[in-house]
Order: C-alpha cells, then structure tokens, then sequence
C-alpha cells in the first residue's frame, strides 16, 4: 500500500496538476517563494513592498500597489511554469525564466502616522536586501525612494549612486510651504543633495507638465541630466535612456533606477495619484526597461506610484508588473 496521500498521488498522476493559474496560489511577485529579507542571497533578484502613500500631495491609494504589482504578476510566472523557454514576441530573444531566481519579502513594517520611522524602516530592508542581492522595490509613493536610495548604498557598499527616473515630474521642490520638505514631491531633491549623489549624476526621462519658473536654468546650473517628454519624441527612446544611464553612471559605483508609474500616459496607466497626459507609450515604457535591464551599472529598481483603484480595469498594475518582468528578463534570463 503507497504511503502517498490522495493529493499527491492526484498530481503526480494528472498532467498539468502543478501548473499553478495565474490568479491562484500566492500572491507573492512572480510567485515567488517568500523569504526572510536576510536570508535571500541565493537568488537573483528579491522584492520588498512598501504599502506607504502617507506623503503624496494629491490622490492616496499607492498604499495598496505593491499587492496588485504582485497579483498582476501572477500571469507572467504562469506562463513560464506552463511554456518553459518563451519567445518574447517584442524582442525575438529567447527567454528561460529558469535562470531567473526571484524571493519575496513581503512588505516593509509602514507607520502611516510616522513618516521617519516609515524612512528609518524602508532604509534598513533596501540595505539587507542590497547586501545579499539585486533589490526590487514596490511602492507606495514617490518619497519612499529617498530612504530606499540611501539604503542601497549602505547595504551595496556604494560611496557613490547615480540615479535614474522615469517620471512625469521632476520630484525636485525642496521646500513646500504645505507638505514641507519631506513628500514625494521633493525626492529627487533629497537624493541630489544627499552623501550618496548629486544633480550631476541624476538623470530624468518622461518630464512633462509644469514645473517651476526658470526650472531649465534651474537644470542648466545644477547639471541635472533632463530628457523632456519633447526630447523623447526627438531623440527616440532608446538613444534617450542610453544616455540618461551613461550619465548617471558616470563615475559613480552603482545606477539605483526609479519607475513612476505617472510617467506612462494615463490613458493607459490610469491608476495613479497624479496623473499627467503626453506620457511614455507601453511599447516606449518596455523599451525603456529593455535599455536599463541591458546595463550592468544598474544595481536597483523601484516601481512607484501604482494606485489600483483609479484603474477598474486592473491595466496599470498589469503594466507595472510587465516593466518590471522585462528589466529582470534582460539582466537575468537571456
């Protein structure tokens, strides 16, 4: 008599049994196994959410996009338990999503009511995960890049990190007399004038809107690396995020990258705190992740600014989790 229980007797015996449905078993990203955040140093790539929108300036909700990048997610590790080696059809490589090996760390612990602690918190999961390997970071809003970039660099070991944002804002308003000077609308400005960085080596792909009075002589003065939505349509992407990596690279240790999901026009990426239209088309947000997942300076990256439920149709989350899966694609499974 088999010592087998009648469940796995059942999937040994019935083709297709283990082959879990998009939308079924765990919600980790890519349905990855869950980890401890120190205990991730065998794999590739290991991701953190940080379920925090206490510091955004115009619609709440990205506290719930780190669960809906998961979810979403869901569909592209189905398709490599179910086809195996993949053809990306927008590549014409050929992909082996067993050579990518990706944990899950669930979530930092978030104090809505305490943005420090919240920083304190994000700084010391990026630099436990940063120590061990890549970091991918699921936010939550814009601010939680600053402590994240710092950790980073603590946990990596970097004197110095360039930075890449794909945004529709630029993030660099010091002070508000409103939000102070700790929201996301002032990130980029403590990154630049951190111990880590500075303007010089802080490059920002998908600009577009308003921004302050003088702002390009702004951008002129300090050497920040601007590339206009404008810019884009001139230069092309490609060429445009090549040389906004190159230059945050530069005589730097390490590129951290920060997607915003705003950057992306809101026609197809609506669910976000603050929209702006004009943004990136999905064939240029993928084509973006494609050049920075081809660059070996890049040592981190973030997807920030997901607010599900200004999308019923569940398409800015589904696209988040695609540009993610395609810079990990390139830097790990081709």
């Amino acid at each position: 008599m088999s010592d087998q229980h009648p469940a796995a007797a059942f999937r040994e015996s019935v083709e297709g049994a283990n082959v879990e449905l998009a939308y079924a078993g765990a919600k980790t990203f890519l349905k990855g196994e869950m980890r401890d955040v120190g205990a991730v140093s065998d794999v590739d790539a290991a991701t953190f959410g940080v379920p925090y929108d206490g510091a955004v300036s115009n619609r709440p909700g990205a506290r719930y996009g780190p669960q809906a990048i998961r979810r979403a997610s869901g569909w592209w590790a189905y398709l490599s338990d179910y086809k195996g080696g993949l053809t990306n059809m927008q590549t014409g490589k050929q992909v082996n999503f067993d050579d990518l090996t990706v944990a899950d760390c669930g979530d930092a612990p978030i104090f809505p009511m305490d943005s420090e602690t919240t920083a304190e918190s994000i700084t010391a999961h990026m630099a436990t995960v940063a120590s061990q390997t890549f970091p991918v970071m699921l936010g939550g809003d814009h601010y939680c890049t600053f402590p994240a970039l710092r950790g980073f660099a603590e946990g990596a070991g970097h004197d110095t990190v360039g930075f890449v944002q794909i945004d529709a804002h630029t993030d660099t308003t010091s002070e508000s007399p409103v939000f102070g000077t700790d929201f996301h609308g002032s990130s980029t400005s403590l990154i630049a004038n951190s111990e880590y960085t500075d303007y010089e080596n802080v490059s920002q792909v998908g600009i577009r809107g308003y921004e302050s009075p003088e702002f390009f002589e702004f951008a002129e003065e300090t050497g920040l690396n601007l590339y206009t939505m404008r810019d884009v349509e001139d230069q092309g992407i490609t060429s445009a995020v090549a040389d906004a990596v190159a230059a945050a690279a530069e005589g730097t240790d390490a590129v951290y990258v920060s997607f915003d999901i705003d950057a992306v026009d809101p026609s197809v990426a609506p669910g976000t705190g603050t929209p702006v239209p004009g943004g990136l088309t999905p064939h240029q947000a993928l084509k973006t992740m494609e050049v920075l997942g081809e660059t070996d300076d890049v040592g981190a990256v973030d997807m920030m600014e997901v607010a599900p439920r200004y999308d019923s149709d569940e398409g800015t989350q589904r696209l988040a989790a695609y540009l993610l899966v395609t810079l990990l694609e390139r830097k790990f499974a081709e």
